[in-house]
């Protein structure tokens, strides 16, 4: 929703929305979609392999990714989507992959002490491209761009009203409450997919996922609880707001993410249990705060993806698949 506006400047753009497990709905009109191949979360801080397997039909995917017209426009923009991707290896089609999960194309972006082949394998395979350019904390590489930040939190003006805001989505509400309601000098705000109302229990608001609701929580909070994921740490960090993360278990970009977010001097847990209580406390006086500063606004992210894009021929095609043949 962010680049939308200014890609538009450049030609008409046409958006394909793929996946089956979100919790917002996409305020612009979107001409393609699919279920894709989504991830699903159990209650206790991992992913459901169960659920991911049982949503992949290669029959559909082979359907979809045929019929998806990605040779009708003269520039493809992939943010980590399969499909897509597929697609343009089938029929030959230029694509510039653009987004945080680009820029883990170079080595020198922060992993985990422990390396998983198969996490590596994925972000290098799931969605190939024929050029990448990638958004990060830090501009770890020379085609590695800051976050892309929402108008809403570029503009606020940070407050301290003395919550904490919580979203660990791959968490039930029970076993959050369980971690947080002893910590009863402390007020939480957690988002959840569960409740359809606000609902007060204790020390805890549980509030419905609402873009408009968590960005309100963000900007007034004292701290910020989440998962390692990319655009709510890269928001906190902006706001100057205190930030500790925990890790899907299971997601290897997260484990990345929590790699590059530690050494920023962000507290990273690998669950919420019992130990929760014993790093929240000491958390919460520390006085020094990683911040993240922006070196490019979101018109000139667009501009340089614009004109840095779209420059491989079909050559440098036939060298990223060499053996795509599909039946």
């Amino acid at each position: 929703m962010e680049i939308l506006p200014f890609l538009e400047r450049y030609g008409q753009v046409d958006i394909f929305l793929s996946g089956a497990n979100n919790s917002l709905q996409l305020d612009a009109p979107v001409k393609y979609r699919s279920k894709g191949l989504s991830l699903f979360y159990t209650n206790g801080g991992g992913l459901n392999y169960w659920e991911i397997a049982r949503q992949i039909s290669p029959a559909r995917i082979w359907r979809e990714m045929r019929d998806l017209p990605v040779e009708k426009y003269d520039l493809v923009i992939n943010d980590f989507e399969c499909l897509t991707s597929l697609a343009c290896a089938y029929k030959k089609v230029a694509s510039v992959q653009f987004g945080h999960q680009a820029s883990f194309i170079s080595p020198k972006v922060p992993r985990p002490d422990k390396k998983e082949w198969m996490g590596e394998w994925i972000l290098r395979n799931y969605s190939r491209a024929s050029q990448y350019i990638g958004l990060h904390f830090k501009q770890y590489d020379d085609f590695i761009l800051p976050p892309v930040i929402k108008k809403d939190i570029l503009q606020a003006e940070p407050q301290d009203k003395g919550h904490i805001t919580v979203y660990l989505s791959s968490y039930s509400d029970a076993a959050v409450k369980r971690y947080l309601q002893p910590l009863k000098d402390f007020r939480f705000q957690v988002f959840s997919k569960e409740v359809r109302q606000p609902t007060i229990d204790g020390n805890i608001v549980f509030l419905p996922v609402s873009k408009g609701a968590f960005n309100k929580s963000l900007i007034t909070c004292k701290a910020i609880l989440t998962g390692a994921g990319f655009e709510t740490p890269a928001e906190a960090l902006y706001l100057g707001k205190k930030l500790m993360v925990i890790p899907i278990r299971g997601q290897y970009e997260q484990s990345c993410n929590a790699a590059a977010l530690q050494k920023m001097g962000v507290p990273v847990l690998n669950a919420l249990d019992a130990g929760f209580a014993a790093a929240f406390l000491p958390w919460m006086e520390q006085k020094k705060k990683p911040c993240l500063h922006l070196d490019y606004s979101t018109e000139s992210i667009v501009s340089y993806l614009m004109h840095h894009c779209g420059r491989e021929s079909k050559d440098a095609l036939d060298m990223l698949y060499p053996d795509a043949v599909f039946n």
